[in-house]
């Protein structure tokens, strides 16, 4: 006999449904036994399944459950017998046989057939109420009655069609009684046909680019058993006169007849499958869950260009390039080669800039700038930071600013630098230019799928598009489908697709294997380095976050608890939009009580020891500001800023460094260099909006988070104005949370939710306002 196992058919919650149903059909066919109290027993003994009643049936009394219940309901008591039944499946070929044996439970589970057991006189007294066990499971299979008349260990052999509803109906509700079912290995996976593809291509080179080659490739529709691929004729032929649970080509294949019409009638009028889709087959190596077959020249020239060989430096390049920074610049030249786009999502701090200067010196050598331009497009506070890198590391490649009120479009230059803002404000002049290549540098700016921004920013044609991002997905994976549409349009399909597709299963399901075939399908055109990765940067040194726990102070108490007792009362009264937004109202309160009650009330005592989190910023400060180091300190509000810079100024009688998005470029420009530059300058506050990204802070090696934003994509972003390429010293992180509060509670949540390889991190503050009022209540509640 062949390999056997333990039958588990399904998992415990279908168990649960599968019994709820069959005690209710019970009464459903013994109609004489309802009574007035049929729904309250009916209703108990529900609960028991689902867990809510812990009772055992063998406790039940009379007066709980009717006596004909009781009858019924004994079935599930079978397994706690000294002598229980077994069923052995065996096969041979296209028939089945069902034996029976007799486990002895006292004995570790020894079993005999069951002619044996019941022909041993020591088994005398069992004898009958095994028998009348074997008849209570002849209700579901009549065929034991037979062979118990017969006096025979097994019954009649089944075919196919008799055994399909056997396997399918009857023996998973048998396990449901908690009676063993063996099955040899072979039937364990029993394999449904289904439609797949068959793909080649029309001797493809892999000069032709990756877009050619999407043009040239062909396929035939194939069914699938398991790994074979058969041609729908060939398979018609293999399973002519046969239907039910049947052996074809070694591997057990369940026929039936509406499955059948089903997929002949797809194969009549096939699905569409555009050449983006193709490519993702051939990336994913299966279609809708089944293996497809791709011919060996094909395969050959995938593996051709997924591999990145390294490409000669521009001449003209003014710097060193670490080993990744060359494989960076390798790979998104490859791309271009391909006709492809490329998002380069490389951590913060890790060069990314210097990265795409080097290649588009590697155009400017190519000629590719002859005749057209390249554009780049970036937030305002890094057009100087962009103007700079150029001239310091591609002195010989020409860029021009486009900014100002006065600006003109440049002609001449073969880099034209721009900003969001000038984008949306400009586009019609913009969709003038003949461009070799656009980039977008933070990319996040279009995430919003839906925005004017967005669509503008695609709506630029250019032959190369490139996306810069250390923060893919801020939000949600629709984020990461509007910039990857930036770099390959179409390519994901629509945001509809992608969601229902990608976005919902991953997040939502946590599907392992739909997040295994996201990234197959985007890996050749996404490049992902972390500074944490020794083997990418070795000699950069380590971030240290630490959690700092304060306790409110007496004041901060009593206000954050009158403005739970006030808020939540309006929002048990509201609703929609109404709702939810009193809820955010109320989480910008609290967290604002928790830094300060000024910075809540705009008014009143501003003595910094009405706030344990000020108490432990000066901690922090009088340690750092004594070993002659700097820091940089974030907050979300501004007036917060303002408060923390006057206190500041006056302990340590030198007004800090204070960006926040009042501050114009110049000024920013300023700040940035007399911190880098400036002994004096030890301290710079920034808001975590206007100096979250693109500047370069690494004289710094102290981050003070004095408010958290509840997304560490955001939160890393503000770290990382440090902790990046040039910084010499480790990085101290100090993130200042309120003890008791909704600070602790939330940042515990967000702490569990960081999973999926980084596709979900974090979703701001808006998820906050779908709580119900009791999850709302215990997450406001002072602990």
């Amino acid at each position: 006999m062949l390999k056997q196992e333990k039958l588990s058919f399904i998992d415990p919650h279908e168990q649960i449904n599968l019994l709820c149903n069959l005690f209710l059909s019970f009464f459903v066919h013994r109609a004489n036994l309802i009574s007035s109290d049929f729904y309250e027993e009916a209703d108990k003994v529900k609960h028991f399944f689902l867990g809510e009643n812990p009772v055992v049936f063998d406790q039940l009394g009379e007066a709980e459950i009717p006596n004909s219940v009781q009858l019924w309901l004994k079935k599930f008591n079978l397994h706690n017998r000294q002598f229980t039944p077994v069923l052995l499946i065996e096969e041979d070929f296209d028939e089945f046989q069902i034996f029976v044996q007799i486990k002895d439970n006292s004995k570790d589970g020894q079993a005999v057939y069951l002619t044996e057991f019941l022909n041993n006189p020591a088994h005398q007294k069992e004898k009958f109420s095994v028998l009348k066990d074997l008849h209570s499971l002849a209700e579901y299979l009549p065929d034991l009655t037979e062979m118990l008349y017969k006096n025979e260990d097994c019954t009649r052999p089944f075919e196919g069609v008799e055994f399909e509803t056997i396997f399918f109906e009857i023996l998973p509700i048998i396990e449901m009684l908690s009676i063993e079912v063996i099955l040899p290995k072979s039937l364990r996976k029993i394999i449904s046909p289904k439609v797949s593809l068959k793909i080649s291509s029309d001797a493809p080179k892999i000069n032709d680019g990756f877009m050619s080659v999407q043009k040239l490739l062909t396929f035939d529709w194939q069914i699938a058993l398991g790994k074979q691929l058969l041609s729908p004729n060939d398979f018609e032929e293999l399973v002519a006169a046969k239907a039910g649970i049947v052996k074809l080509n070694d591997q057990y294949v369940h026929l039936n007849e509406d499955d059948l019409k089903a997929l002949r009638k797809q194969l009549e009028k096939p699905p569409k499958v555009s050449a983006n889709e193709l490519m993702h087959v051939l990336l994913t190596d299966h279609y809708n869950g089944e293996n497809v077959f791709i011919s060996p020249e094909l395969k050959a020239l995938l593996v051709e260009m997924k591999n990145v060989k390294d490409v000669p430096l521009p001449l003209g390049l003014q710097a060193q390039l670490r080993p990744y920074q060359e494989k960076g610049f390798s790979w998104m030249y490859k791309n271009a080669q391909l006709g492809m786009g490329s998002l380069i999502a490389d951590d913060m701090g890790l060069g990314k800039t210097l990265q795409i200067i080097t290649l588009l010196l590697k155009f400017d050598e190519d000629g590719c700038f002859e005749k057209k331009q390249a554009l780049v497009i970036v937030p305002t506070s890094l057009l100087t930071n962009w103007m700079k890198e150029i001239q310091k590391f591609a002195p010989s490649l020409s860029a021009a600013i486009y900014h100002g009120t006065n600006r003109t479009l440049p002609t001449e230059e073969k880099v034209i630098i721009t900003t969001y803002g000038i984008v949306r404000s400009d586009a019609e002049k913009l969709k003038t230019l003949k461009l070799h290549c656009s980039i977008i540098d933070e990319a996040q700016n279009i995430k919003n799928t839906s925005s004017i921004q967005t669509k503008v920013v695609k709506a630029i044609k250019s032959d190369v598009h490139i996306a810069m991002s250390g923060t893919p997905v801020e939000n949600s994976l629709q984020e990461y489908w509007s910039v990857m549409d930036f770099a390959n349009k179409g390519y994901l399909g629509s945001v509809k697709i992608f969601t229902d597709k990608y976005a919902r299963p991953i997040q939502k399901e946590n599907n392992e294997k739909k997040l295994q075939d996201f990234k197959a399908i985007t890996a050749p055109f996404i490049l992902r380095r972390l500074k944490s990765d020794k083997s990418v940067i070795k000699d950069l040194p380590d971030k240290i976050e630490n959690n700092q726990y304060v306790s409110l102070a007496k004041e901060q108490t009593v206000l954050y608890q009158s403005i739970v007792d006030n808020t939540m009362e309006r929002i048990a009264n509201e609703d929609g939009i109404g709702r939810k937004g009193l809820v955010l109202q109320l989480m910008s309160s609290l967290k604002q009580v928790c830094n300060h009650p000024a910075s809540y009330l705009k008014k009143g005592d501003e003595d910094p020891a009405l706030s344990g989190k000020a108490n432990m910023l000066f901690e922090l400060l009088d340690a750092i500001v004594k070993v002659d180091e700097k820091v940089l300190i974030f907050t979300q509000y501004t007036s917060m800023g303002d408060l923390l810079s006057k206190w500041i100024e006056e302990k340590y009688q030198r007004k800090p460094l204070f960006l926040h998005g009042a501050k114009s470029r110049k000024e920013r420009d300023a700040m940035v260099e007399d911190f880098q530059n400036n002994v004096q300058d030890k301290i710079f506050i920034l808001s975590l909006k206007a100096g979250g990204t693109g500047l370069n802070l690494t004289a710094a090696n102290h981050v003070i988070h004095y408010d958290l934003w509840w997304n560490p994509a955001v939160e890393n972003q503000a770290t990382d104005r440090a902790f990046r390429i040039g910084q010499k010293k480790n990085v101290m992180v100090y993130r200042m949370i309120s003890e008791g509060t909704l600070e602790e509670k939330i940042d515990e949540m967000i702490q569990r939710k960081q999973n999926l390889a980084e596709m979900t991190l974090g979703t701001g503050e808006t998820w906050i306002g779908d709580l119900s009022d009791k999850e709302l209540s215990e997450l406001v509640s002072l602990g």
